[in-house]
């Protein structure tokens, strides 16, 4: 790819770096083999991530990072005031390089204000002038799935990439969370436990039907005794609350009740996982649980989970993917995928899982 520079890029010189990351949890999953490709090339420098607050946990227990410095955009850092303050707090860091994973002319504006001599990323929000070594972003990396547009993206900038590995620590504090937030669900460690993710941040037109989660639910809890747990943001209340009314068993919602580690923390528990496409199906995905993905209105080609036990529910229609919000039709690339495509899927998972458990004793392998 083609790239505008005004010095040369040396990225192994790079000794403290600092990366613009991306706003939303499915997005950051995306751009950390990108992070992992910086690490790679810079096994010695220090990588602080530039992050919002909502995001934060995420890139704290990914293992190529160093540091975290949250951007408060709705706190100190409001504004264009807030922005000045923010450019100066890093211009205390004295990082030689900043590399920007989000694509808004904001990042841009920041580390050139910072004074970080070297900024590069995608010359997007016509920005390419603020960055001394301006990636173009063409029409087919637009096209490929967002692990590679990331990674094309660095990789232009003369960093190495091995693969698209993600690297999330789950450690034993993390592991002690998860379970004393299942114990006071009465949920033990030896418990079957399938987690359902019935939101989408986006958008009703990426959701599929409450009724549908429910009744694969209630086939799972019949079948395999699995305890069900419900997981989301305050904002996914309603879907989790609706899942909940159509089932005949009882499900834990843990929706807007866990922070974001908490979250992850819990997923990390799950036998299975099913979700829409969200931020808490690649955290699933990135954390190698099995997964079952329902994919409507967006595209798998670019989205798609990571993990080598995903498996993705889509059924093309004329429409798709439109990409839009709210369905403006029939809802129909959700209305053909019945329960039965979704539970044939989960089935097969959670009895591999369930074989996997036996062998280590029944208890989920650490």
């Amino acid at each position: 790819m083609r790239v505008r520079r005004t010095k040369p890029l040396i990225p192994e010189d790079l000794k403290n770096i600092l990366i613009r990351g991306t706003n939303w949890i499915g997005d950051v999953v995306m751009t950390l083999p990108a992070v992992a490709a910086i690490r790679e090339t810079c096994p010695g420098a220090k990588i602080s991530v530039l992050a919002k607050p909502w995001v934060a946990e995420l890139y704290r227990i990914c293992g190529d990072v160093d540091a975290v410095i949250p951007y408060e955009r709705m706190g100190d850092h409001k504004g264009t005031t807030g922005i000045i303050r923010l450019a100066r707090e890093i211009r205390k860091g004295g990082y030689d390089g900043a590399i920007l994973l989000q694509n808004a002319i904001e990042a841009a504006i920041i580390t050139w204000l910072a004074g970080i001599p070297i900024r590069g990323g995608y010359n997007s929000d016509g920005r390419g002038l603020l960055l001394t070594h301006s990636v173009r972003r063409t029409k087919e990396v637009r096209t490929v799935h967002q692990i590679h547009y990331y990674l094309e993206m660095v990789k232009a900038l003369g960093f190495t990439a091995s693969g698209v590995s993600i690297n999330l620590a789950v450690d034993d504090a993390c592991r002690s969370e998860a379970d004393g937030i299942l114990r006071r669900h009465h949920v033990e460690r030896t418990d079957i436990i399938v987690g359902i993710a019935p939101g989408a941040t986006y958008g009703p037109a990426k959701m599929w039907f409450p009724d549908r989660f429910a009744a694969v639910a209630d086939a799972l809890a019949d079948e395999f005794s699995a305890r069900i747990i419900l997981f989301g943001s305050e904002a996914d209340r309603p879907a989790t609350t609706s899942v909940q009314e159509h089932a005949r068993h009882h499900l834990i919602s843990l929706a807007g009740e866990t922070t974001l580690k908490e979250a992850i923390a819990a997923i990390s528990r799950c036998d299975l996982f099913i979700s829409n496409d969200s931020g808490l199906m690649h955290l699933a995905g990135a954390l190698d649980i099995p997964l079952v993905a329902i994919f409507g209105s967006t595209n798998p080609r670019t989205t798609s989970p990571v993990g080598d036990r995903s498996v993705i529910v889509h059924r093309d229609v004329s429409c798709s993917p439109c990409l839009k919000k709210v369905c403006p039709t029939d809802f129909r690339c959700m209305e053909v995928i019945g329960v039965h495509d979704v539970y044939h899927h989960a089935r097969m998972l959670l009895a591999d899982r369930i074989g996997r458990r036996s062998m280590n004793g029944g208890v989920p392998s650490a």
